[in-house]
């Protein structure tokens, strides 16, 4: 564990100091969690050489986007050839998860380092921010260490911001004003009897209007908020090349595929909807299989399909829409990734590219990320392309956690780590993507109120494992995602996995109810 001494990261100190900053290698404690962030200096890593010039960064997130991309096997064969060149330039990690498998809760602790059990926020309505001054977030950090620090997007949750970490803050993310979202497209809704023979009537508010729809953009999608956002991170890289002697930390951030999905017509037509195959356990409405527990389902569609049943027809027309969606966010990373190059500044910048958390495109009848503790809902890309890693152009199947962002971009910057931040550094997995001696698992929580957690589960390399409510009150899910990776036979209650489910039941139990 690293030392308690403090040093002050004004903007002076680290650009005298940047190339031989100390860099923290150990794990704190989980009971550190909840100490202020004072910034500890440690031993300097051996996996970071010595850099003549600050480090810059371009940090991509995209919103809703479960790993379906060709670089990661996608089932529909995606089309997206500019973040595939990413992780064939950088290391592509295949095992990724989410904290939260919600936009807040997600963003919060990838960008503050701590648990969410710690930041407290398990909804979509509480900065964290305001929850905890006393921390600071991730691009706050670059800044404070003399970054010019620039957002194009949504990092953090719409309305939920960082306005200390930007340089230059101009609002929430909807001040991108976009002036189209485009043609809605007519599809006929059918109604379709619910499991118990009831034959609801077809939805009429305005929240399913507007989130269960499937928009088509003219061109390219000029004008539309993804297409905004592209154009302005590439205005704030043309900005800071012009003052090469500062380094910088541009975020920009996608809203696709998040619904209502959205794209330019030729990325629709990159799809077949009669080609798209629906999963083994697709399901008209929310459906809870046999021996599983009924709290692994939410009730009700909170993004498609609200308040709906799903047709197969209608199912593989928004499936084609999700995936025109990412296709659409591909390139608009492209462009951005583009003009780095043309900018002559890929060269001491290292790119990543993430997604908050997973999705659910029918798998048991679920339409959304929301209460997820599955695969679908918690597994998301992430890639990091560091100019000089060793490990660039490999993929690395260890367990990792979007918590090991804040430590990773921190070590690779060679900025001090706030004291009290969670999670382990990923730069030896850049270095060797094999990881022989990682010995990590991942954890995902949910919370059906936004106060309590109501499910914990933990991803090792083998198994899955989820609990509902202390001591699996209210069920638990067990899977062999080697043999079942579609998660479709309920292991809990197997007596041949007593041993197996008693040990990840310590795991769960340590993590959300620590003594």
């Amino acid at each position: 564990m690293g030392d308690k001494d403090t040093n002050t990261t004004s903007r002076r100190s680290f650009l005298t100091k940047a190339a031989g900053a100390a860099l923290v290698t150990a794990l704190p404690s989980a009971a550190q969690n909840a100490a202020p962030s004072k910034i500890a200096a440690t031993a300097k890593s051996a996996a970071v050489s010595k850099r003549k010039r600050p480090l810059n960064v371009l940090f991509f997130m995209s919103d809703d986007m479960r790993p379906e991309l060709a670089s990661y096997n996608s089932r529909f064969n995606v089309h997206s050839p500019n973040i595939d060149a990413l992780g064939a330039h950088g290391v592509r990690f295949d095992r990724n998860y989410c904290q939260f498998p919600l936009c807040n809760p997600s963003r919060s602790s990838l960008f503050t380092g701590h648990l969410p059990r710690e930041t407290g926020v398990l909804g979509n309505s509480a900065a964290v921010v305001k929850a905890h001054p006393e921390w600071m977030t991730l691009p706050h950090l670059f800044r404070e260490y003399g970054y010019t620090t620039l957002r194009s997007g949504k990092l953090f949750h719409a309305g939920l911001d960082d306005p200390q970490a930007w340089t230059v803050f101009d609002g929430d993310v909807e001040s991108m004003h976009p002036t189209t979202i485009g043609t809605k497209m007519d599809l006929p809704r059918v109604q379709i009897p619910m499991p118990n023979g009831d034959m609801p009537p077809l939805p009429d508010n305005a929240r399913a209007d507007h989130s269960d729809e499937i928009l088509v953009l003219e061109g390219n999608g000029e004008g539309a908020g993804d297409y905004l956002v592209a154009d302005l991170a590439i205005k704030f890289l043309q900005q800071v090349a012009a003052d090469p002697d500062k380094p910088f930390f541009v975020g920009c951030g996608f809203s696709k595929p998040h619904s209502p999905p959205q794209a330019p017509q030729r990325f629709f037509n990159m799809y077949d909807p009669a080609k798209i195959q629906l999963p083994p356990d697709f399901a008209a409405w929310p459906t809870v299989p046999p021996s599983f527990p009924k709290a692994a389902i939410r009730p009700h569609n909170a993004d498609l399909f609200i308040g709906r049943g799903a047709s197969e027809s209608e199912a593989k027309q928004v499936i084609r829409a999700y995936l025109a969606s990412i296709s659409w966010a591909d390139w608009n990373l492209g462009r951005v990734v583009a003009e780095l190059e043309r900018l002559k500044l890929r060269d001491n910048t290292v790119i990543v590219f993430v997604a908050d958390h997973g999705y659910q495109l029918g798998e048991k009848g679920k339409w959304s990320k929301a209460g997820s503790l599955f695969e679908g809902g918690t597994r998301i890309p992430l890639i990091i392309d560091m100019p000089g890693a060793k490990g660039n152009g490999r993929a690395c199947t260890r367990m990792i956690q979007s918590l090991d962002i804040y430590r990773t971009m921190c070590e690779l910057a060679q900025l001090d780590v706030p004291t009290g931040v969670e999670g382990t550094s990923l730069v030896p997995l850049l270095h060797d993507p094999r990881g022989a001696k990682w010995d990590s698992s991942a954890y995902s929580i949910w919370s059906e109120d936004g106060k309590t957690i109501h499910g914990t589960a933990v991803r090792t390399e083998q198994w899955r494992y989820a609990e509902y409510g202390k001591d699996a009150s209210n069920g638990a899910m067990l899977f062999d995602v080697h043999a079942d990776p579609m998660e479709l036979t309920n292991l809990a209650d197997d007596p041949k996995h007593t041993a197996t489910r008693a040990e990840l039941s310590k795991l769960v139990n340590a993590y959300s109810y620590p003594a």
